[in-house]
This record gives structure tokens, sequence and C-alpha cells, in this order.
């Protein structure tokens, strides 16, 4: 125990072993920095840097998280999705008609949400925001008696709270599923752990062996190479940790697939969106990394599948 916080020493191992990653990957990022001398090269490992940077922000937090139990990571969590919902509604101008609907996801929907995981009322986390949010903003911006482009500009609210609460909110949401004799926030680890590192993984891959573009026009930088190697590595590390999960290694691997195919399609989808918009990143709030939503798009499809995975076949 710890200033009253007690530690799981299990808890304590990983935190370990993923900070223990980031000093070799911080060691690495410096020796790069001293020996690289082409400017391209030069470019690359300060993005590499900076990544590294902003994860030990970020390990940092979700540690905290962690350790203070299930009311800090809803508050971490319901941060994270007001930051994204601000940069996608920021990214996609509204007009003073919309201001009630985006008033109303803002300060009504986020915490209603985030509260139905606190009370462990799982039916109505399923269709608070698919069923009563997605009829009750279009009357709020109706009754505002502008039709121009009424359907665009609503669709984007919908979807923009579908996508940074609603999809986001099912990584804490994990917490309340009830798995017999389990600590259910292993299972948030594992999610969190397999879609970021997934990232990274195919980001290194990518750079060190990518030739063949998946998607030129929408994402420059993922690669087929990037996707296969850095796909298998990131289930690689899920299935190693089957021992803090409710699988066998098979079937972490398997969910650690599932992770990593729908991580992928979220930053690809989510980056199309970008690129309609004519915006490279979605914020500046994280360096290396753009936004809040930039570090979270691949959670926007993996969390709801997980989850619903999980509840299917291991819940009682």
């Amino acid at each position: 125990m710890i200033g009253g916080v007690t530690l799981d020493p299990k808890m304590v191992w990983l935190f370990g072993g993923v900070a223990g990653l980031l000093i070799v990957a911080s060691l690495i990022g410096f020796a790069l920095s001293r020996t690289v001398k082409t400017e391209g090269g030069r470019d690359t490992v300060r993005n590499l840097n900076a990544r590294i940077k902003a994860w030990w922000a970020m390990v940092a937090v979700f540690a905290v998280a962690f350790a203070f139990g299930k009311a800090v990571t809803l508050v971490l969590f319901a941060f994270t999705s007001f930051y994204c919902l601000r940069e996608f509604i920021s990214l996609t101008p509204t007009r003073p008609s919309d201001h009630r609907a985006v008033a109303a996801a803002f300060y009504i929907f986020i915490p209603l949400q985030y509260w139905l995981i606190w009370i462990d009322w799982l039916t109505m986390l399923t269709i608070l925001i698919p069923v009563y949010a997605f009829l009750l903003l279009p009357v709020l911006a109706v009754l505002r008696g502008e039709t121009e482009d009424f359907l665009l500009r609503t669709a984007k609210i919908q979807w923009g709270l579908m996508l940074t609460v609603f999809c986001i909110s099912h990584a804490p949401a994990l917490l309340i599923l009830n798995i017999p004799d389990y600590q259910n926030v292993y299972l948030l680890f594992f999610l969190v752990t397999v879609v970021q590192l997934s990232d990274v993984f195919q980001y290194v891959f990518g750079k060190l062996f990518g030739r063949h573009k998946i998607a030129p026009k929408v994402s420059p930088s993922k690669t087929v190479e990037g996707f296969i190697g850095g796909g298998l590595a990131a289930t690689a590390v899920g299935a190693s940790l089957f021992w803090i999960t409710p699988f066998t290694p098979l079937e972490a691997a398997g969910m650690a697939l599932v992770i990593v195919l729908a991580g992928f399609f979220g930053g690809l989808v989510l980056s199309a969106v970008k690129r309609s918009l004519g915006a490279k990143d979605w914020g500046t709030m994280i360096e290396g990394h753009g936004g809040a939503l930039d570090r979270m798009d691949s959670v926007t499809f993996a969390a709801p599948l997980f989850f619903h995975l999980v509840n299917y076949f291991y819940t009682v």
C-alpha cells in the first residue's frame, strides 16, 4: 500500500514490464538521434521520440487510474470522451441552431453514459446513445427551424457521439462484466495494451519494411508490411498475456487478432474522415500523436467488439 492505495502485485509487474519496454525504446531513440544523418531519417527519429515521450505520459496516466480503481478510471475515460468529442465537433463545424444538440451531447449524454457504467446498468448502457440520443438530438436541432443541411449537420453530431462516447465507453465498461473469480481490470489492460502496441508495431514495421501502401489516399503511412508485421506482433503479445485474462492462449490470440483488425479499420475510417475535412490530425493535444482522438481512433472500433465478445462467451 502506498499513500492509502493498495497496489496489486500483478499489476505492478505488468506496468513495470511496460516501463521497461519504454526505457529500452527511449534508449534506442536517443541512440538513433545521435547516429542518423539523413534529413528523412532525422524526421522519422524525431517522430518516433515524440511518440515515446507521449507514451510515457499516457502510461503514467493509466497507471494512476488503475491504481485508484473504478471511479478514477471512469473519470479518465469520461474526460477522454469529452476531448475526443470536442475535437470531432471542432473539425465538423456546427451552426447556432445546432448548439442545443451539441450541449446535450457534451453535458447530458457523456455524464449519463459513464454514470450507467458506475451503477452497472448494462442494458441501458448499450441503448442510451444509439436509441435515446439518436432520437433526441435531431429534435433539439429541428426546434430552431433551420432546415439547410439538416441531415448532414445532425448526422455529424450523432456519429461523433457514437464514436467518441458510446464506442470508447465500452473500454471501461469491461469493468462491470460478471466474470466469476476474475478481476476485470486486467481485461481493460489487455485491450489498451494490444490496441496501442498494434499501432506502434505497425508504425515500426511500416518504417522498416513498408513498400506497398494499403490506402495511399486515406492514410499514406499505412502499408501492407506494417499491417501484417505489426498485427502479428501485437497478436503474439496478446497471446502471451493470456495469464491475466479468462482466455486460453489460443483464445487470447484470437481476441488480440480481433482487436488488431478492428483497431486498424477504426484508424483507417477516421483517417478518411480527417482527409474529407482537409485535416492531418484531429488536434494538437499530444505531441507526436496529434489530438486525443488520434490516439483513440483504434479504440473506437476495437472496444465495442472486444466488450461484446467477452460478454457473450465469458460472463454468467
